[in-house]
């Protein structure tokens, strides 16, 4: 299992969700968060702390969840807008920092 964030983080942004992520796998595009699905612990810090309730977990997707899933993980592995390849697993958002762009649906928005 994993988490991923909703589009109830877009335009929010709070990062408190990262700051709590003790393995440094929540990267900021340009409206909204997104975790790496390969790097999340599963260990609950940003959910207990996200003032939006935009996290979620993987058991019992509904459509909105599963769009929600879907796009979290193409952050990581579709080519985004401006980029020459995927984002792929990087080592740390601390290290990327903003990465300033969005998938191409929450960039539609």
């Amino acid at each position: 299992m994993s988490y991923y964030i909703t589009d109830n983080c877009l335009d929010v942004l709070d990062q408190s969700c990262a700051e709590e992520c003790p393995v440094d796998c929540i990267y900021v595009g340009d409206r909204r968060a997104y975790i790496d699905p390969v790097k999340c612990i599963d260990c609950g810090n940003c959910l207990q702390v996200c003032p939006v309730k935009a996290i979620g977990k993987t058991p019992a997707l509904d459509d909105d969840s599963r769009t929600a899933l879907n796009d979290n993980n193409e952050f990581f592995i579709e080519i985004l807008p401006g980029r020459t390849e995927p984002l792929g697993s990087p080592r740390g958002s601390l290290i990327t920092g903003e990465i300033g762009v969005d998938t191409a649906r929450v960039g539609g928005l």
